[in-house]
């Protein structure tokens, strides 16, 4: 059962992303106050995505640097961010509750099998780095445990990992919350 709902969580995560987007924008209420709070809040966010996806290479190595040796994460920690700011910006409290519960339900699965296959791939490298940087909340100082092989920020893997599809979200969804709060709901 656990296993079944874990492949359920990582392959439908991303289409109820965008399902859970269409009714968001039918149901925020936003206004330019909270719309102004929430995208600073999202832009952090972005902002933490961007910076882990330019020191993550995916399959190659078990990144340890940059934002990861603060918090295992930081990808994750990034959209919890993006989701919070996107959840005051729409102005319903209840809409901000139902999307961490969608988060939580969603992705801590995703979460919690990735590290499994970390584990798999990178045993006790993986297992050093586990137990000195924690999962979501990031450490006050960078950890000193780290994969052996210098690491770098590297503009070229943000492309690769086209994490701008992210940033490209985000000011679509501020376009529109704008548009919204500027010619009605």
């Amino acid at each position: 059962m656990r296993e079944a709902y874990l492949n359920w969580a990582a392959r439908w995560r991303v289409p109820l992303g965008f399902a859970g987007a269409a009714a968001y924008f039918v149901l925020a209420q936003p206004t330019s106050r909270l719309l102004a709070v929430g995208a600073a809040i999202a832009a952090a966010g972005i902002a933490l995505r961007a910076l882990a996806a330019g020191y993550l290479r995916k399959g190659e190595a078990l990144t340890t640097a940059g934002p990861y040796a603060y918090v295992r994460h930081p990808l994750y920690l990034g959209s919890a961010f993006i989701t919070v700011g996107f959840a005051v910006a729409g102005g319903r409290l209840w809409l901000g509750l139902l999307f961490a519960g969608v988060f939580a339900a969603l992705y801590l699965p995703v979460l919690l099998r990735e590290e499994a296959e970390l584990r798999a791939r990178f045993s006790d490298s993986y297992a050093r780095y586990a137990a000195a940087v924690p999962r979501l909340l990031p450490r006050v100082r960078p950890s000193l445990v780290g994969s052996g092989e210098p690491q770098q920020f590297d503009g070229k893997l943000y492309w690769r990992n086209r994490e701008y599809n992210a940033l490209l979200g985000y000011l679509a969804a501020l376009v529109f919350l704008y548009l919204k709060i500027r010619y009605g709901k």
